[in-house]
C-alpha cells in the first residue's frame, strides 16, 4: 500500500500563493502517475494536475492552467503543488492521489485531504 498526507493548506488572500505537499510512504516504488484533485463545497472533485512519480509530462486542468504548478521531488517521496495568483474560486479541499497504471483518470491510493481557502 501507499500512504498519503497531504500539507500546506491554509488561508490564503485573493493573488497570493500556497504550496501543498504530498508526502507518500510504503510501496512508493509502485506508483506511476500523481495527481491533485480538489472539492469544493456542493460541487464534483476535480481533477486539477498530474505527473509522472518520475517527472514530467505533466497535465493541467485550464482552470489552473498557467496559475499552478505540479512537481516531485523523489529523494523526500513528494509531490508539490504551487499555487499562484490564487482566486476565490480556488477554495476547496484539496487531495494527492496516486496510482500504478499509466492512466491520469483512475487512482489507487488517497490522502486525506488538505484545505485552501481564498478570501477575497
Amino acid at each position: 500500500q501507499v500512504q498519503l498526507v497531504e500539507s500546506g493548506g491554509g488561508l490564503v488572500q485573493a493573488g497570493g500563493s500556497l504550496r501543498l505537499s504530498c508526502a507518500a510512504s510504503g510501496r512508493t516504488f509502485s506508483i506511476y502517475n500523481v495527481g491533485w484533485f480538489r472539492q469544493a463545497p456542493g460541487k464534483d472533485r476535480e481533477l486539477i494536475a498530474t505527473i509522472r512519480w518520475s517527472g514530467d509530462p505533466t497535465y493541467y486542468a485550464d482552470s489552473v492552467k498557467g496559475r499552478f504548478t505540479i512537481s516531485t521531488d523523489n529523494a523526500k517521496n513528494t509531490v508539490y503543488l504551487q499555487m499562484n495568483n490564487l482566486e476565490r474560486e480556488d477554495t476547496a479541499d484539496y487531495y494527492c492521489a496516486t496510482t500504478a497504471s499509466g492512466s491520469r483518470w483512475s487512482y489507487d491510493y488517497w490522502g486525506q485531504g488538505t484545505h485552501v481557502t481564498v478570501s477575497s
